[in-house]
């Protein structure tokens, strides 16, 4: 059996799969992020490390025994900084969080291998630019940063003892050479840092330490390899069988993603299209990233009183898609692809009186849908075929959501047989690569399809009046908002 352990924003999941790919055990435990200041995102990497142990031994003691490999998934881009005594110097600085977007412009100009090096945009979201934002504005802090990593690295520390990144989530850090697999001295340089204080570089399948005594003692898990393992999306991918040129996935977690995975390095930073390494050896991928998805869910949900994320989707129900006037902008933490835009806010517009919470719910539903449908048309400009997309994530659970993503995006849905499990899932498998060898094509297979949504083409009609007034809302709130 081997262990998945994803490194969530809102919480740790851990599930065991069986040598057939089949899960036996699961376990999760809840995180919060604080926000102490405007566009600030942070967490406590001890409360992840918490989190894990929590979500480990919510699973069945026999189950947990029979154990031979562990892998690990996890948020991307988070700066972990660590001192010599490999002690946490400050709070993480979260993917979402959107504080530097001043350091951004200043990497830019200081070198254009972000862009062809490192293949993206420089972006508050990813790891470079806090590093940069921390040398200017806590340098104290930035003079004792003995070691970065990434959070679920973090916690491969506390389990092994070993400093270990893999590629996918290296790849994020934009400080990788992303063709070449290897960290960019240039990039590094830009940053006032050195490959010394960055963790050595393995491939997802790589065995990349080994449990720590006190750790499977303390978890009732033997000894066992711990794999390279991978960025969540890319874990993601891994986990429902993404691992080959032109698959494609959508995530549904607190952030929404779309996922390609491709045989080359094509990057596009030129409309926000990130392009990393997959957690596979010799293949890449492409993502447009949106920071707001089923986050927004959860959002309206407290704004309206509703019990939670079932909840709204009846209400959304009850209302009907593209029945309302209203419309949302789901930028609450900024947005990434494709506006680059770490300033702009979320908006509701079209109001009047017959506005009500079901109306509400159906608009923010509509209003993701409509985000995840300006990511799709980007990759498809840069030539990137997208048959179907396989779904997965917390948001995979709402059919009737899916209804609406299908027909705003014009593309096919497959809901897949335990998807809603997500990187956790592949993390498991890139252990089973690691432990017990075997390809990726034969380990990484697609779980058995639950059902299928195909665009329903009257109400993509109906929905494309929308989906314009979406796109010309935004060009209108961005300005309200680039100042605060």
């Amino acid at each position: 059996m081997f262990l998945g352990i994803d490194i969530g924003t809102s919480g740790v999941k851990a599930v065991v799969l069986d040598t057939h790919g089949a899960v036996v055990g699961q376990g999760v435990a809840a995180l919060t992020v604080q926000r102490p200041h405007p566009l600030w995102s942070e967490q406590d990497p001890e409360d992840w490390w918490k989190a894990t142990s929590a979500a480990v031994l919510a699973i069945d003691p026999s189950v947990r025994r029979a154990v031979r490999g562990i892998g690990l998934a996890g948020q991307m881009h988070g700066a972990t900084l660590l001192g010599a005594d490999d002690k946490p110097l400050r709070p993480a600085i979260l993917w979402n969080d959107g504080r530097s977007f001043a350091e951004c412009a200043a990497l830019e100009e200081a070198t254009g291998d972000f862009r062809t090096v490192g293949g993206n945009i420089v972006m508050p979201g990813f790891t470079a630019p806090k590093l940069e934002w921390v040398r200017r504005h806590e340098p104290e802090i930035f003079a004792q940063v003995a070691t970065v990593l990434l959070p679920k690295d973090y916690v491969r520390l506390r389990m092994t003892g070993e400093k270990a990144s893999d590629m996918s989530d290296s790849a994020g850090t934009l400080w990788l050479d992303v063709a070449g697999r290897r960290w960019s001295e240039t990039l590094l340089a830009a940053c006032g840092l050195t490959e010394a204080q960055m963790p050595r570089l393995v491939e997802g399948t790589d065995v990349a330490g080994t449990l720590r005594a006190d750790i499977a003692e303390a978890w009732g898990i033997p000894q066992v390899p711990v794999a390279g393992g991978a960025g969540d999306n890319a874990g993601g991918a891994a986990g429902v069988g993404v691992v080959t040129d032109g698959k494609a996935l959508l995530s549904l977690g607190t952030s929404g993603v779309i996922f390609v995975a491709n045989d080359k390095f094509r990057p596009n930073p030129a409309r926000a299209v990130h392009a990393f390494c997959h957690c596979l050896p010799d293949m890449w991928h492409q993502m447009s990233v949106h920071l707001s998805a089923a986050s927004c869910i959860d959002w309206v949900a407290r704004l309206t009183g509703a019990s939670g994320a079932a909840e709204l989707f009846q209400r959304a129900e009850a209302a009907g898609a593209a029945n309302g006037p209203e419309i949302f902008l789901p930028y609450l933490s900024g947005e990434r692809t494709p506006h680059n835009d770490a300033q702009v806010r979320g908006a509701f517009f079209g109001l009047d009186n017959d506005t009500d919470a079901n109306r509400l719910a159906q608009a923010v539903l509509e209003g993701v849908a409509f985000a995840l449908a300006d990511g799709l048309d980007v990759l498809r400009e840069a030539g990137t075929e997208v048959a179907e997309l396989a779904v997965i994530g917390g948001g995979a659970r709402s059919r009737y959501w899916g209804e609406t993503l299908a027909a705003a995006m014009d593309v096919p849905l497959v809901y897949l047989q335990g998807g809603e499990v997500g990187p956790a899932l592949g993390a498991a498998r890139l252990a089973q690569l690691a432990v017990d060898g075997g390809t990726p094509a034969e380990v990484c297979v697609a779980p058995p399809v639950s059902h299928r949504i195909t665009p329903n083409a009257e109400l993509t009609a109906r929905l494309a009046p929308k989906k314009a007034a979406f796109r010309a809302a935004y060009a209108r709130i961005s300005p309200l908002t680039a100042s605060n």
